[in-house]
């Protein structure tokens, strides 16, 4: 007899860093994983706030992902 693992579904709310209530949006998290068309959602940046510090992650022409500070 096998148990079937259970798939950790949770949301996370963001927003993309230009403070505006109608860009916020849910993201679905399914075992610690996210689709990145999700967050960005047609945008090409978006700006993640760490502790004190801000980050930019940025989707580039080739469809590559750079994080910068």
């Amino acid at each position: 007899m096998t148990a079937e693992k259970d798939k950790d579904q949770s949301n996370l709310s963001f927003s993309d860093g230009k403070n505006s209530p109608a860009r916020k949006r849910l993201v679905t998290v399914v075992d610690d994983k996210l689709d990145s068309r999700d967050l960005f959602s047609g945008a090409r940046e978006l700006t993640i706030a760490h502790g004190s510090d801000v980050y930019r992650l940025r989707l580039t022409s080739q469809n590559k992902l750079i994080l910068t500070k």
